[in-house]
Formats: C-alpha cells, structure tokens, sequence
C-alpha cells in the first residue's frame, strides 16, 4: 500500500493525559483517535495489527475445535435478570431502554446470551462438549478510564464458553484453553506469566489469569524465581509460621489515653511500639451481619480473602455511622474488646501476639496488653492479608517476588452458575435431565494490542513483533522528484508485493520526516532508496537491532528473505 493513500495522522507531540507508553505511540504513530473518555477510532495501521490478532486467536481456537459465532451486543435485561446479575453487575453495565421503554443492556460479556443460546437448542449430552466463540466489540462503564486502550469503555475482546455434562470433560476443555493461550501470547510475542487469580463479577471458583509483564500494568503478581508459582496478589495464599520463641507473659488490661490517634502507625509510635506489634481493628457487613476484622498494623487487608473465607459475594464495609452505632466509637478507637454483640474474625498473624494494644470502642482511648481468650474471644481465624514481597511462597520455592502486569487474558470454570440460575439443561446418558457445567474463557484483543506495544517499543517509536505487524516492510524513497528512485522504488514495491505486505513511502516530505515516521511505526525491515538508486543499491534497516547494510538490488530478495526469517 502507498503510504500517500493510507490514513496515519503521526504527531510530533501527545496529551498530556497520555501516561502509558502504548497510549503516547498508539496516538503518535496515528494508529487510534480519541471520540470521548475511554472510546477510540481504530485507524488503519491498529485496525491491520487487530486483524493479524484475532487471525492467530481464531487458528488457536479452531485448534481445539471451539467454533465462531457473533451474538448481540444489545441483551434484553430479562436474561440478566434470570442470571441474577442485572443489579449485582453494578454501575458499570451500560444499560438503556428502547422505544417500548423495554430495558436492554450493552453487553460487557456474555454468559447469559450464550447460555440462553445453548439452553434453545441443545438437548442431549450427545451434542457435547461444545465450545463457541466470537471477537466482539464489548462495553463497560469504567468509572476511569485510563491509558489509552488497557481500560477504555468499549473494548475488543474474544470471549469463548464451553458445556459439558461433567467437570472431567470441563477440565479438558479448561487445558485445551489454558495451553491455547500460552501459544497465542507467545505468537504475538507477549512475555506472559499465568496466574492463579479472581474470578470478579465472572463467578465461578477456579480461575486464571494470564498477565503481560509491565511496568505500567495496573495488577501487582506474585511470582517465584524457582518455580512456576504466579498468583494475583489478590490470590497470593500467606504461608503461616508460627514463631520459635516463647510468648510473653501476659500483662494487665490498662486503658490509656490516645487522643488525635487515628492509625496503627500513630499508635506504633505513641507507644514506642514496631508497627507490626500493634494491630488494626475494620468492621464489615457480611451477608447483613457485622464483622470485625483483626489484623497487625503493618499488613492491609484483602476483601476477596474475606470472600472466599465466608464463602460469599456480600461483603463491604461498614459505615461510619454504622460503626459508632453498633460500637460507640469512631473507625480509629476500634477494638475486640467489647460486650457488643459483634463476632471478631483475626488473621493468622495475630494469634501469636500477646500483649497487644487495641482501640477501646471510646473516641481517644485504646487498651494496652489485650490477650486473646482472655481479653476476648476470636470466632475464627484465617488468611485475611495481601502477602508482603519476600515471605515465603505457598509452594515453599522461596520468597515471594512482585512484578506488575496488565491482563490481557482470563479462563474460568463457572461450573453450573449460569445453567442453574438459567435452567439450562440436557439429558444425560442414563434419560435424566442435568444442568450443563460451564466454562468461560476471554482474551482482551484491543488491550493485546496495547500490551504489545509495551513490551516492543524504544525511546524512537514501536518495535513490531512479525507476526502483527501492520506491514512487513517499510519502503522509502527518499527523494520521489529523482527519476531514479521514483523508478526504482516503483519496481522494487512490484516485486516485494509478491511475498510480503509493504507499506511504501511515496510521500513528497522531506527525508528526515520519513525517517521519522518510520521509526515510530515500527516496522520490522525498512528498505530505504535515496542516492545510491542510479548504481542500484539500497539500504536495508532491521528495527528491533538498527543494524542497517546496503545492498544490490540483484540480491536484495533473497537478502529480504534470510533476514525476515531471522526476525
């Protein structure tokens, strides 16, 4: 493709706004446009790489027999609502009514269509195991969107699901999926790291996510240097040890005066304490029912630990005013101490602690030496914290480690969440009607694209893998008013057209622009016509090294075809 017929509006500068590297060269190499807050144009040089994506997507799913379908964007409330997740999906499905002021909403994923689909037209356990996909156009009501396409509120996303009459079947498929996925990333050239992970607002109750490795990746991972170990720190399992050395003897319950102490760090050092000696007292609302959570003063606790532990979704904080009714006091003078009638829930780490102080449920005072089963009683213990980098690993490989990652792929085992809700079933192999069990499966294209981006990029512009890049090779000339260039690069792009997709540069601008320009596009192998057209000889750039040769156009395709294969 001439270069003068493409549409790539390349910036000298970006907004300001733009603060992810893939944000700043999406915008100045032209490859998105800006409509409003979290929605791009794809232009044409995204819109090829998109395409080159969902290409190497689709020839992995087709792999493993999953099928393409395109279902609607527009999904009628009443499937949500079967699903019980109209309400629960909260303030970021974009929901809207029609001319009949019958409800509708945009989908953002799409379990209840698929389910609803399948629950339709299947009828046997003969037609499964089935898996369908689309690449679809998705959207979410992101509260703020930020860095350009890693979360926008209309995104490209592949979402797969698959059905089965028995969790062997459905574990298969979960493999089949999982392996897919590590050659999909590995093909567009994605250092990604499988995690262990949340299942959100998806459900179900096993879970992995698949994290591009980034410095501006907005999930922290846990990792291990000596095995395969990878979790979201959100799933990261605190390996308890209890300590080696003999508890202190117990002391008096005194209460003290603590005005303007409103954290465990102010109380650490009111009390000449280490901060991991004092503790933090938050009170939730589970399931309706109060709960105070008890951990030390230097960990921060973890809202999924808590879900998982009282096995449900139902969990926030309470109010202030909730707290000061229910314990007398305001968050910052909490404590277990009480004849409240409250249950008190401790992490693993707190145990062990004796002596410890505690808000005293009064504005301004706290008690010092507080001893569990002495001073109160704990209802359960449990792991309720974000691991701390450095504590040991559940898989005991050592020490954990924390890198940053952008998601760019989840597959989940949703089990029967949906067909149970949605009555979707098919008789079995002995007559018997069961409900279908259910996987789930999604890859977030546009943000691959971004990702990609991230991790192949220099201070110049974008380095593209081969296998998405928009063009294979960038041909230039630099000067199209010189006969001998023109005529040679006219003959050359003939030739190269044959075996490769090239983007020739056949603009009237001046050389340093073009050379410019190449640069921020990216191309993997740029084949520059300038003075040397009349003897025959070219010069060849690799991107990603900058190591450039000149060579003669009698060799030059041969050339071309080592080097790309080296690519």
């Amino acid at each position: 493709m001439k270069q003068s017929k493409v549409f790539i509006p390349t910036l000298r500068e970006v907004p300001a706004e733009a603060e992810a590297i893939s944000h700043q060269l999406l915008l100045k190499a032209g490859m998105i446009k800006q409509n409003t807050a979290g929605v791009y144009s794809y232009l044409p040089l995204a819109t090829k790489a998109i395409h080159k994506i969902s290409d190497i997507i689709r020839e992995e799913m087709e792999r493993i027999d999953a099928v393409e379908v395109v279902m609607p964007v527009l999904q009628h409330a009443e499937l949500w609502q079967e699903s019980g997740r109209w309400e629960a999906y909260g303030a970021e499905l974009m929901r809207l009514r029609d001319r009949n002021q019958r409800e509708f909403a945009l989908g953002p994923t799409h379990e209840e269509v698929i389910t609803s689909l399948v629950r339709d037209e299947l009828r046997s356990y003969k037609q499964l195991p089935l898996t369908l996909f689309q690449i679809q156009t998705k959207f979410r009501d992101e509260k703020r969107p930020r860095f350009g396409l890693l979360r926008g509120r209309e995104f490209i996303m592949k979402d797969a699901y698959s059905f089965h009459t028995d969790e062997e079947s459905l574990m298969k498929t979960y493999q089949d999926m999982y392996d897919a996925y590590k050659r999909i990333f590995k093909r567009v050239g994605l250092n990604v790291r499988p995690v262990v992970a949340d299942s959100g607002a998806i459900g179900g109750n096993y879970t992995h996510e698949f994290h591009a490795l980034s410095a501006i990746g907005e999930d922290t991972i846990v990792y291990s240097e000596n095995s395969d170990y990878a979790a979201n720190i959100e799933k990261a399992e605190v390996v308890y040890t209890p300590p080696d050395t003999e508890k202190k003897a117990p002391k008096a319950l005194e209460k003290i005066a603590t005005p303007n102490i409103k954290t465990a760090k102010d109380l650490a050092e009111l009390l000449e304490l280490p901060l991991e000696h004092t503790t933090k007292s938050m009170v939730f609302k589970v399931d309706g029912d109060f709960a105070l959570i008890l951990i030390r003063g230097h960990h921060e606790i973890n809202d999924v630990k808590l879900k998982d532990y009282f096995q449900t979704d139902n969990i926030e904080m309470a109010t202030e005013d909730e707290i000061r009714n229910l314990l007398g006091a305001a968050p910052g003078s909490l404590g277990p101490v009480t004849d409240r009638d409250i249950k008190v829930y401790a992490d693993y780490s707190v145990q062990d602690l004796v002596n410890i102080p505690v808000g005293a449920n009064e504005d301004g005072y706290h008690f010092v030496n507080a001893v569990i089963d002495r001073d109160f009683t704990v209802d359960g213990f449990g792991d309720f914290r974000f691991i701390l980098e450095g504590e040991p690993l559940a898989d005991g490989s050592g020490p954990a480690k924390f890198a940053e990652g952008i998601e760019v792929g989840q597959v989940f085992v949703l089990g029967e969440k949906y067909s149970e809700a949605m009555n979707a079933t098919v008789l079995n192999n002995q007559g018997r009607e069961q409900n279908l069990t259910m996987g789930c499966y999604g890859i977030g294209v546009s943000r691959t694209l971004s990702a990609v981006i991230e991790q192949h990029h220099d201070d110049n512009g974008i380095i593209w893998p081969k296998s998405v890049t928009p063009y294979d090779l960038h041909l230039i000339t630099v000067n199209p008013k010189k006969e001998a260039q023109s005529e040679l690069s006219d003959k050359l792009y003939a030739t190269l057209q044959e075996k490769y997709d090239v983007l020739y540069d056949d603009r009237q601008e001046r050389a340093g622009v073009k050379f410019n320009d190449a640069d921020l596009i990216g191309l993997p192998i740029r084949i520059v016509v300038g003075k040397n057209a009349e003897d025959g000889i070219v010069e060849v750039k690799r991107r990603d090294t900058g190591e450039s040769e000149e060579i003669n156009v009698d060799t030059l395709t041969d050339y071309i075809a080592d080097l790309y294969e080296q690519l």
